[in-house]
């Protein structure tokens, strides 16, 4: 699966979270420029605060909580136009830095350190390896600020580590322990508010249990031609008598009401959160992006770009 596959260069690190982005159509321009603006401002935070190369390990779906945990905040963000290293001469909104994006800049660090950590150490890639120098001092530096934090990732990655090689069948378990992964990282120490903390759990945990499966359907053509785990696999016993199209259109509907299921849960988590700012792009994120997202990989939407 490709939460278990990090790659070096930044687009394939967006593909590899890439699910949770909005549907452009839908949104104005100026609605589209403010969501760039929170994407680049957590990557200038990342380089800011860690290191440039650091900034490779950026992705949509961190972006997503940057903006969500950023509209959490009665004080409204600030912008600027400024040019981006890869593309100095461009200006662009960016948002300055807040203590959102700044612990989603430290959660990042965590997040990929661990995970190219797991990969050199169940697969002894040296790409993985290689790739996790810039991110080493950013964890330590990221670990001594959030150490909570890092601890629960850890554990959760391990508990995975141990369902993949036990062969675990059951891909609720599995998506499970992804899920309280997403929920320790979607609830910063700072929110004192206890409704808001369990509203922000169980957004985390929604996303990452949704993001766990859907990942798991992309991916199966991969993961059978490298033999590697796959719960969807395993639970609905794929067999070399049928082609995997055969199999997909066997367990999609099965697969399409857990992760709607899943999905509308996070829609309610977002109803009981104040949003003081961008709930018109939250919500075309998660009502529409993440559907449409979820409808073209299970086959049930052309090749339309989002």
């Amino acid at each position: 699966m490709k939460y278990r596959k990090y790659r070096l260069k930044r687009e394939e690190c967006e593909n590899l979270f890439g699910y949770i982005t909005p549907y452009k159509p839908e949104l104005k321009m100026r609605e589209y420029d403010v969501f760039r603006g929170y994407y680049c401002g957590l990557c200038k935070s990342m380089g800011r605060n860690y290191s440039q190369l650091s900034r490779l390990g950026l992705n949509y779906d961190l972006a997503f909580l940057g903006i969500v945990l950023s509209s959490l905040e009665e004080e409204p963000d600030r912008f600027a136009r400024e040019g981006c290293i890869s593309n100095p001469l461009k200006k662009k909104p960016v948002a300055l830095e807040n203590r959102a994006l700044e612990y989603t800049a430290d959660l990042s660090m965590a997040l990929i350190h661990h995970k190219l950590r797991d990969d050199w150490r169940d697969e002894k890639s040296f790409k993985s390896l290689f790739a996790d120098i810039p991110f080493a001092l950013a964890f330590r530096k990221s670990a001594f600020k959030h150490p909570e934090k890092h601890r629960a990732i850890a554990e959760s990655l391990e508990r995975l580590s141990a369902l993949e090689s036990e062969s675990c069948k059951v891909v609720d378990e599995a998506a499970d322990t992804f899920g309280k992964l997403m929920e320790a990282i979607a609830t910063p120490e700072y929110i004192e508010d206890e409704g808001v903390k369990r509203a922000l759990g169980f957004m985390g945990y929604n996303l990452g249990r949704w993001i766990y499966i859907l990942d798991a359907f992309e991916d199966m053509e991969n993961d059978l031609k490298e033999n590697s785990y796959n719960p969807l696999l395993l639970q609905y016993e794929y067999s070399e008598d049928e082609t995997l199209e055969e199999f997909k259109s066997r367990i999609v509907e099965r697969v399409e009401f857990s992760l709607t299921f899943t999905l509308d849960n996070v829609s309610k988590s977002l109803e009981v959160l104040e949003l003081y700012r961008n709930r018109e792009i939250v919500e075309n994120i998660v009502y529409m992006g993440m559907r449409f997202k979820m409808e073209r990989i299970l086959g049930k939407k052309g090749d339309e770009k989002s």
